[in-house]
C-alpha cells in the first residue's frame, strides 16, 4: 500500500516535471535556471566565446594599444582610454593622412583645464566586428610628448564600448567585447559607479572614490588633501604632473598601502600628488596584473586579481 501511494505521487511529480520542461522549452526560460546562483564577476573573464571582439594588444608604459580600421583603411594604432569621454579621438597626423573633413571645434577637459580642439568626422571606426559609423572625433597632436614606441593614431574612448561588456586582460594581453555576457547589479565581485568610472577603492583604512583610467600611465593620483591624511605620508619629490592640456604642480612619493581595487591589492606603490588635481585616480600601472571588466549597461566594474598559473 505504501509502495502504491508512493508510485502515484511519483507519477504526478514526473508529469508536473515533464510539463515544466515543456514550458521551459517553449518559452526559453525555467525557474531552475532563474534561481541558479550568480557566479562571481571575475569568472566571466575566462570565457570569450560570445565576443564580438577578441584581439591581442600591445602594452607600452601601461597603456593598451589595439589595431583598428578607419573609413575602411588601416590598421591604425588606437589606445584604449576609459578616462576619455565620447566614442573616439584622432591624432592630427591621422586626420591629415586620410584627408578627413573638418567638422568644427569642441571643448576638451583634462579635469583641471579646458581647451578647444578641432573636430573631424569619420565615416566608420571598426575594431574586430564592432563598428561605429558617422563618428565625430576631437583631433589634436597626441604624440608631441610620446616616445617613438608609444605613438598612436587615435583613442577608443568610453562610448565605443557603451553597449556591452568590455574585458581588458592584462596578463594575457587580450581585449574582448561582448553584448551577450554582462555584469548584473547583484553579481558578486562587482563595483557600482554613477559617474564613469568612479569606483570605490581603499588605501589602508581610508575609503574613497577613484576614477578608473586606463589611459593614464600612473599607478595612483591623489589630491594633496587625501595624501596628507595617509599615516605613512612622507616628503615628496617635486615633479610636475602632465595632463592633456598642460602641466600642473605635483610630486612623487611612495605609500605602503595596501591599495585595494576590487579583488586587486597593491603594496609599496608610487603615488602622484597635486594640490590642483580634483579627484583620486587609479591609472594603468595599477592594473598590469589584473583583468578589468566594464559594463556600462548595468554601471558595474570588476577588477580581478590574476589567477594561479596565469602567464
Amino acid at each position: 500500500m505504501t509502495l502504491s501511494a508512493s508510485a502515484a505521487r511519483a507519477g504526478r511529480f514526473c508529469h508536473a516535471r515533464d510539463l515544466a520542461f515543456a514550458v521551459c522549452a517553449l518559452f526559453g526560460a525555467c525557474a531552475a535556471h532563474a534561481a541558479a546562483p550568480l557566479h562571481d564577476a571575475c569568472a566571466l573573464a575566462l570565457s570569450a566565446s560570445d565576443a564580438l571582439v577578441d584581439v591581442p594588444f600591445d602594452l607600452v608604459d601601461g597603456r593598451v594599444y589595439v589595431a583598428a580600421q578607419v573609413d575602411g583603411a588601416g590598421p591604425f594604432r588606437f589606445a584604449i582610454d576609459t578616462g576619455a569621454s565620447g566614442v573616439a579621438r584622432a591624432d592630427t597626423r591621422l586626420a591629415e593622412a586620410l584627408g578627413l573633413p573638418r567638422e568644427g571645434s569642441a571643448a576638451n577637459s583634462d579635469g583641471v583645464s579646458t581647451a578647444q580642439a578641432d573636430t573631424f568626422r569619420l565615416r566608420s571606426l571598426t575594431l574586430g566586428t564592432l563598428r561605429h559609423e558617422d563618428v565625430v572625433v576631437i583631433t589634436r597632436d597626441y604624440n608631441a610628448r610620446q616616445s617613438a614606441d608609444a605613438t598612436f593614431d587615435g583613442i577608443l574612448a568610453r562610448e565605443f564600448f557603451a553597449d556591452g561588456l568590455l574585458a581588458i586582460d592584462y596578463p594575457r594581453r587580450r581585449l574582448s567585447f561582448s553584448r551577450v555576457q554582462r555584469l548584473t547589479v547583484d553579481q558578486p565581485g562587482t563595483l557600482a559607479y554613477e559617474r564613469p568610472f568612479r569606483i570605490p577603492v581603499s588605501i589602508g583604512d581610508l575609503q574613497l572614490e577613484a576614477q578608473l583610467d586606463t589611459g593614464a600611465n600612473v599607478t595612483l593620483v591623489l589630491p594633496q588633501a587625501h595624501y596628507d591624511v595617509m599615516p605613512d605620508a612622507a616628503a615628496m619629490t617635486q615633479d610636475r604632473l602632465t595632463l592633456s592640456n598642460g602641466d600642473i604642480d605635483g610630486g612623487r612619493a611612495r605609500l605602503r598601502g595596501p591599495l585595494r581595487i576590487g579583488a586587486l591589492s597593491l603594496s609599496d606603490f608610487e603615488v602622484r600628488v597635486s594640490t590642483r588635481f580634483p579627484e583620486a585616480l587609479v591609472g594603468a600601472h595599477a592594473l598590469q596584473d589584473s583583468v578589468v571588466l566594464i559594463d556600462q549597461r548595468s554601471q558595474r566594474v570588476a577588477v580581478c586579481a590574476p589567477t594561479p598559473g596565469t602567464p
